[in-house]
């Protein structure tokens, strides 16, 4: 009997160990495109179908109390969660920011989060960092102050989140201060660009290995990626083309395993088929993270990279030609293939075109067609029409069919824009990650074709 009542404790233990807190979310999203949301946090993701009217109820477990994201295919929202939250949330996607509404258990704090968004989403990165020091150290305190308005004029209903909101108010005005010397430099075009003596510092004193912190403020995570990319960053020469042996390191110093979670998903994009440490660094990454969504798909990944081999058939496009129809890769059998994988929103992509453009004439009489691919949204299709014309892109210019979701972009495992492929005349791969057209490199590898 005694063993049995041993027993029976531990499992109640054990039980209670292991419990995770129950929220519900429920509320009505009209206009969505595809009738779904998303929410997710750290090592967690779940997607919830709406009803036809818009409507959803979901109750589920959280892992943690802190922050997270939910969205639609449009729109998205940080969002609060904690014990035994009930929280209903209302919205257009066609207006999502000014019709969003919370109610219900945790809707002080998560209404408090909508309009410190509103505060901050007035003005865009470039017209913020683009001020000279005095004009954007006036605007920052002004974000600042309109921030701390609507701080002591909500009476929180969770004291936790009060407490961590107040550290998290001037860690924003920290984050601006991080950002502005590279960010000044790249929207003001100052090359070389510095702060001033007088330029506020950052605070290094700030504990940047502080996991609840971590979870609660998405402030904070930037700054620790920040902070962590200039650490590694300064130890690069101009040789290295990646970041993980410097990276793995330091990432492996941290001591809150969520912070190592969220560090090694930026390295996997280094896991490519240019890169011949691919499969170490994935088992590097499989062995630090606990993420499990995250190992996943860093295993699909990964099992994709290793197809991507010189002298195997690539994977086929049939996309939308710019100047009608549409283009298989098959169409183009006999020639190399050249293909450029970008997007009107990519700022690196748009750098490219001018080198593009001069190689695209350098081998215009060659036995190589150049293919421009955009994954822009189905959204940006006029966009993305509109600047082929205007910059008189040549090539044969295609709009894939579902963004990074299209098939021909997930076969090659494209995670990261500009992406350079070259195929061969009988449709079998050269180069699954080739040269830009920036980098001499290119010209090396076609002349090597005997084009």
């Amino acid at each position: 009997m005694k063993n049995a009542f041993s027993l029976l404790l531990i499992f109640v233990l054990t039980a209670f160990a292991n419990a995770k807190d129950i929220v519900t979310i429920s509320g009505k999203i009209i206009n969505t495109e595809d009738g779904k949301i998303k929410i997710k946090g750290e090592s967690f993701s779940k997607e919830i179908k709406l009803n036809t009217d818009g409507t959803f109820s979901e109750t589920f477990s959280i892992d943690y109390i802190g922050i997270y994201v939910v969205g639609t295919s449009r729109n998205r929202t940080f969002i609060y969660l904690s014990k035994e939250t009930q929280l209903t949330l209302n919205a257009d996607d066609n207006d999502f920011n000014t019709t969003l509404q919370f109610n219900g258990k945790g809707s002080v704090e998560n209404q408090y989060i909508a309009q410190k968004s509103k505060s901050t989403i007035g003005i865009t990165n470039e017209e913020l960092y683009k001020l000279d020091e005095s004009n954007f150290l006036k605007k920052i305190t002004e974000i600042k102050n309109t921030i701390m308005v609507f701080y002591h004029n909500t009476t929180f209903k969770d004291l936790n989140f009060k407490d961590k909101e107040a550290k998290n108010i001037t860690y924003l005005e920290q984050l601006y201060i991080l950002n502005y010397p590279s960010y000044h430099a790249y929207y003001a075009k100052i090359e070389g660009f510095k702060v001033s003596e007088n330029f506020p510092k950052f605070d290094n004193t700030i504990d940047l290995d502080n996991d609840a912190t971590f979870l609660f403020s998405n402030t904070y995570r930037q700054i620790v990626i920040a902070k962590f990319n200039e650490k590694t960053e300064s130890q690069l020469t101009p040789d290295d083309k990646t970041t993980a042996k410097y990276a793995l390191p330091i990432i492996k110093t941290y001591k809150s395993q969520n912070i190592k979670n969220a560090l090694v998903q930026g390295l996997s994009f280094e896991i490519s088929a240019g890169n011949s440490e691919s499969e170490k660094l994935y088992h590097e990454l499989i062995a630090i993270s606990t993420d499990v969504i995250f190992k996943e798909n860093l295993k699909i990944k990964f099992d994709k990279v290793k197809t991507l081999v010189i002298g195997k058939p690539s994977p086929k496009f049939y996309y939308e030609n710019h100047k009608g129809g549409k283009t298989a890769l098959e169409s183009l059998k006999g020639k190399y293939v050249y293909i450029d994988v970008w997007a009107t929103w990519c700022g690196p992509c748009r750098k490219e075109i001018p080198s593009l453009k001069k190689v695209e004439e350098q081998y215009f009489q060659k036995n190589i067609a150049f293919v421009s691919i955009s994954i822009d949204a189905l959204k940006d299709h006029e966009k993305w029409n509109r600047l082929v014309t205007e910059k008189q892109l040549g090539g044969i210019q295609l709009f894939a069919d579902n963004d990074w979701n299209s098939q021909f972009v997930k076969e090659y495992a494209i995670d990261g824009i500009p992406r350079f492929i070259l195929i061969d005349p009988n449709g079998n791969i050269v180069s699954a990650d080739a040269p830009r057209p920036s980098d001499p490199k290119l010209i090396d590898l076609f002349n090597n074709l005997k084009l």
